[in-house]
């Protein structure tokens, strides 16, 4: 990377990258123990990195045109908590993590609900496994990373992102069951079927998302403690229309139902009937804006818009409140279904999206 030759005035030892990822199916359902089922974008977060035989870490952004250096004596905040909580991590975990000098660039979209920040913390941790020689397998890996962003970045995360960051496979989308953490890798080659998956970053704010995830999170644990199940996973929907409380029934309501949606989208994927997914990548959306409510005007107008320029599917993607919608469409109509959703914009007198079609990419490796 020249960036990093340009930063500190040597080549780096080694160049290592990781991607963001969008959700086929499976929202809000993995701190519920549940089942997802994301792919990796071919963007990707980019780290070239050196070792240094003192325990320092100096980082540069290049999106944040910003150099920093710590060294855990002090908590480190913004957009360097993600890379501090990786080494924080790893050491609380009983690794020796080398020092390093490292020069960061990405192409993951900042806060559309691509997981740019698991993509950061997934570059930087394979970079600092490989750097220091550790031992830490590939499966073990998700959950330090899920770590950092929980209790050293403070947000509240499942292990989906990271997950997916690390372990996804070209050409497939992970299914992941988020109990276990097994993982199967179900082919998705879309193209083979005579489809694509366009995404539409909506370019809609994120309004509230760290709270409003939070309350998410907290509603299905009260939830399920009411039920008295470990999590929403184990629940019936008979089970979920007894709550009394009418928020905690809705929240369990999308849990429930969105978890067997991602299991007929699997049992689908494995015979090959690709197109006949998108009924249920509608049914998603539609309980993420009645049941679980973290929709906003933005990307229901994308889903309406996609399926009304022919898409056989769409759905919001992500934690909500903004962000990515995708839609699975006919390879050749991907420009008209995009044109379909940018009118759509332009009538509501939206900022105009940013389309692009994602191709499913392979997880966290040394370039």
């Amino acid at each position: 990377m020249k960036q990093f030759l340009t930063v500190y005035g040597a080549e780096p030892d080694g160049v290592w990258a990781a991607p963001g990822r969008v959700n086929l199916i499976g929202e809000h359902t993995d701190y519920n123990d549940g089942f997802v089922l994301p792919f990796a974008l071919p963007q990707r977060t980019v780290v070239a990195a050196s070792r240094v035989d003192t325990p320092e870490w100096t980082v540069w952004s290049e999106q944040a045109d910003e150099r920093i250096t710590f060294d855990l004596s002090e908590h480190v905040s913004g957009w360097g908590a993600y890379v501090a909580g990786v080494v924080w991590a790893l050491r609380e975990a009983g690794h020796q993590v080398p020092g390093a000098r490292m020069a960061i660039t990405s192409d993951v979209p900042l806060g559309a609900g691509l997981s740019s920040s698991a993509a950061l913390e997934s570059a930087v941790l394979t970079a600092l496994v490989d750097l220091g020689g550790l031992d830490l397998p590939v499966d073990q890996r998700p959950r330090l990373a899920q770590r950092a962003e929980n209790e050293y970045a403070g947000i509240p995360t499942g292990i989906m992102d990271q997950s997916a960051s690390i372990r996804c496979r070209a050409g497939h989308a992970l299914f992941l069951d988020c109990r276990s953490l097994e993982v199967e890798h179900i082919p998705f080659d879309v193209a083979a079927a005579g489809l694509a998956v366009l995404i539409v970053d909506t370019k809609a704010p994120h309004r509230h998302v760290t709270s409003e995830y939070a309350a998410r999170r907290a509603t299905c644990e009260e939830a399920a403690r009411a039920l008295d199940v470990q999590a929403l996973r184990d629940a019936t929907l008979s089970m979920v229309s007894g709550l009394a409380d009418p928020v905690q029934r809705r929240r369990a309501r999308h849990v429930v139902t969105e978890d067997q949606r991602v299991l007929d989208t699997v049992e689908l994927l494995r015979q090959g009937r690709v197109r006949e997914i998108g009924p249920l990548m509608t049914a998603s959306h539609a309980s993420m804006r009645d049941d679980f409510e973290i929709t906003v005007p933005e990307v229901d107008t994308a889903v309406e818009g996609a399926l009304s320029g022919g898409a056989y599917g769409a759905r919001m993607t992500g934690g909500g409140f903004g962000g990515c919608v995708l839609a699975l469409v006919d390879a050749d109509a991907t420009d008209k279904v995009a044109a379909t959703v940018a009118s759509a914009f332009a009538d509501r007198g939206f900022t105009p999206p940013e389309p692009f079609v994602a191709v499913p990419g392979p997880g966290a490796t040394r370039l």
